[in-house]
């Protein structure tokens, strides 16, 4: 009838309306909190360091390098704080929670940003050895989760929150290696951690990113570990895939970063900062066009379409019978 029509139009229009007005909530007295981000030395992590650097809150950034720690306090407040991490070794983790400890003082900590980028090799999956998934893993996923486990009994002390930064490739895997299978990871680590700590007022946020200037890796380094994987194989699995598909893999892989890449990193900037100040955070926010629509509809796309686009995206081995060129996105 009309009158449940309208009373369920009423009903969705007013919960868009509670929602609206609950996601605007924000946390006070952010002044002294204390947030812990990874991977400062550059990209995203340096900039949201730097954002939540003048908006008051006590940072403590974790880099990779003595210069990228000196670099990000030489442009930041007093208040800001450094410590070097190496996320593949459990000591460094130690001691960069051990700083972190003794910089909170018994206030616990408030945020958690986990930012890792460590990328290469991002090759077909025969031409990897289990060393190439380790050198990413440790880092993406198992270094990840040891330092958010060790930090647990902080967040939980300070009712904080988690903000686990993934890249839109943790939606939708298109080649081989460690990555993908780390931000995949990083998903469901993320979605069992935000349900088992509600119990304890943390609240946990995904952010799915798509290609930034700022976040993506030297493709030179992306092309040398290319270079090197590919002077490693076999002949019998140089000659399946052939030269030519190698320039072309080569050719399509810098194009396809470039053509989704955007130069503009505030989207990104804005979600982490909302899941950090707002009193009700997102589960998960989504930043770039990519990261919305190309990412998002591949991955809900019917497995013969995504494999079809995917195709056309990069060349095709000597032994498929396909001819090399053709790829969809061209240099």
């Amino acid at each position: 009838s009309d009158s449940l029509h309208i009373a369920i139009l009423a009903s969705i229009f007013s919960l868009i309306i509670y929602w609206l007005i609950r996601d605007r909530y924000r946390v006070r007295n952010l002044s002294g909190k204390h947030v812990f981000i990874t991977g400062c030395d550059t990209g995203l992590g340096n900039s949201l360091a730097k954002w939540l650097d003048k908006r008051g809150f006590c940072v403590i950034a974790a880099c990779a390098t003595e210069k990228g720690g000196q670099e990000l306090q030489s442009c930041s407040s007093p208040s800001l704080k450094t410590v070097n991490l190496n996320l593949a070794d459990s000591n460094s983790i130690a001691r960069a929670v051990g700083f972190v400890t003794e910089e909170t003082a018994g206030k616990g900590l408030f945020g958690l940003v986990c930012n890792a980028e460590g990328t290469a090799p991002v090759a077909p999956t025969d031409w990897l050895r289990i060393e190439d998934f380790h050198s990413v893993l440790d880092v993406n996923l198992l270094g990840l989760t040891e330092i958010t486990l060790k930090l647990l009994p902080l967040l939980k002390k300070a009712e904080g929150r988690v903000v686990n930064l993934i890249n839109a490739k943790g939606l939708m895997a298109f080649v081989g290696g460690g990555y993908s299978l780390s931000k995949w990871g990083m998903e469901a680590f993320s979605d069992t951690l935000r349900i088992e700590m509600q119990h304890f007022g943390v609240k946990v946020s995904v952010v799915e990113h798509g290609f930034f200037k700022a976040g993506v890796v030297n493709s030179d380094i992306t092309e040398k570990c290319l270079f090197r994987l590919w002077n490693g194989l076999t002949p019998e699995i140089r000659d399946s895939y052939g030269e030519e598909y190698f320039v072309e893999y080569v050719k399509a892989q810098r194009s396809s970063v470039r053509r989704l890449c955007d130069h503009d990193i505030s989207s990104v900037i804005k979600c982490m900062e909302h899941a950090l100040i707002a009193k009700y955070p997102r589960t998960r926010y989504r930043a770039g066009w990519d990261a919305k629509f190309f990412w998002l509809f591949l991955t809900y796309a019917p497995s013969c379409l995504s494999d079809m686009l995917l195709r056309m995206m990069f060349p095709a081995p000597a032994d498929s019978g396909r001819s090399v060129p053709g790829v969809l996105i061209n240099v």
